[in-house]
């Protein structure tokens, strides 16, 4: 296993693994306690937020050989639950809709599913980013989500609901997943971190998780590319800075820095950091990216001036004072309005012949129309 990704080498085996989407686990293991699973399922939601690990442990668990009466964990040791984990169960059909998304392929899955399961109790169909399905190819399989065989279950995924045609909607048990949190997705890397004998810092993983975008999977990738860079030195320990290099992030003290000329309104040495910063090669799309993360993180502050609030995670404790300092003197309203420049900088960078001009436009909008007050 040791060639295998993170999310794929940990993938949760049990329900009580999963974190997060505790009202999902919720209701579907009450579900399978009491013998009330229904045969077609809607799980919607970003990706990498658990609904193909969901689905598999759903269909684990219903063709678990060793389940007692009103238990809801797989026992992951009879032949069904290890045929499922290695993927080899005959009965359970996964379909990328993305790739198998017309008539033909619906026609085949329903001359399929006319058949008894080979070994399984249930024969499960997984359909992944089902929103991709050919409108035609949707209507065919209309009929049979409507009434399948008795041992059928279907589980359809999606990451955009709202393409999803309402009378296949209206058919399944629909579950919405949600992002995870900061504090979800720290918690799961810790675990993996733990499996894997890594040293890691904490704000390495505050790192990973912020920069994931509540994707569960996503942060799992990222802390397998930082295992990567660490190598076979299991004495090392992953640092944030690490982490920056690996994410192609820029310094926060060069936004800082820059932060500092805008807030001491000197326009002239702003507009020379800048021309400096960019002949040395830094991307200028990926600098007025952290720039307005960095501010947004300021004008939270301003709000709530908790300095442990997980909403601002990500900086380090000084890094955090500095910019607490930094917007002492500075208003919402001035925060709101340079946010809203850069802002607009940042989408008039992608048609710009100058790259930075944009930026640099942006700054004499803010330093010579004197937004901040």
């Amino acid at each position: 296993m040791a060639n295998l990704v993170l999310y794929r080498k940990y993938r949760p085996k049990f329900f009580s693994e999963m974190i997060g989407q505790e009202h999902i686990v919720q209701t579907l293991t009450n579900a399978i306690s009491f013998n009330i699973t229904a045969h077609a399922y809607l799980f919607t939601g970003p990706r990498g937020t658990g609904k193909t690990t969901i689905a598999r442990l759903l269909a684990k668990t219903v063709n678990c050989e060793k389940r007692k009466e009103k238990e809801h964990e797989p026992c992951n040791k009879c032949l069904s639950c290890l045929e499922i984990n290695k993927n080899q169960a005959i009965d359970l059909v996964e379909i990328d809709a993305a790739s198998n998304r017309g008539i033909d392929d619906i026609k085949e899955l329903k001359q399929g599913i006319r058949f008894t399961p080979t070994r399984l109790k249930y024969k499960v169909f997984i359909i992944d980013e089902c929103h991709q399905l050919t409108k035609e190819a949707a209507n065919a399989l209309l009929k049979t989500l409507e009434e399948p065989p008795s041992y059928a279950i279907f589980i359809l995924a999606t990451t955009e609901i709202h393409k999803m045609i309402p009378t296949i909607v209206s058919r399944c048990q629909r579950f919405d997943f949600r992002q995870l949190t900061l504090e979800e997705i720290i918690k799961r890397l810790e675990i993996l971190a733990k499996k894997e004998k890594v040293k890691i810092e904490k704000t390495a993983l505050e790192l990973i998780a912020l920069n994931s975008q509540g994707a569960i999977r996503d942060a799992e990738g990222l802390l397998d590319q930082a295992i990567t860079f660490a190598g076979a030195n299991q004495e090392k320990v992953i640092k944030a800075e690490d982490i920056k290099d690996i994410l192609g992030l820029i310094e926060t003290q060069l936004i800082s820095k820059f932060v500092d000329y805008l807030v001491d309104k000197n326009l002239s040495e702003a507009i020379l950091f800048l021309n400096e910063i960019f002949i040395k090669g830094c991307d200028t799309q990926e600098f007025i990216k952290q720039l307005i993360n960095y501010l947004r993180q300021g004008l939270l502050l301003k709000i709530n001036s908790d300095l442990n609030n997980p909403m601002i995670i990500g900086l380090m404790k000084e890094e955090q004072k500095h910019l607490k300092q930094q917007i002492t003197n500075l208003t919402e309203k001035d925060l709101v309005n340079i946010l809203n420049i850069f802002i607009s900088a940042q989408q008039q960078i992608r048609y710009s012949s100058i790259p930075q001009l944009p930026l640099e436009l942006a700054i004499v909008e803010i330093l010579d129309k004197e937004v901040i007050a």
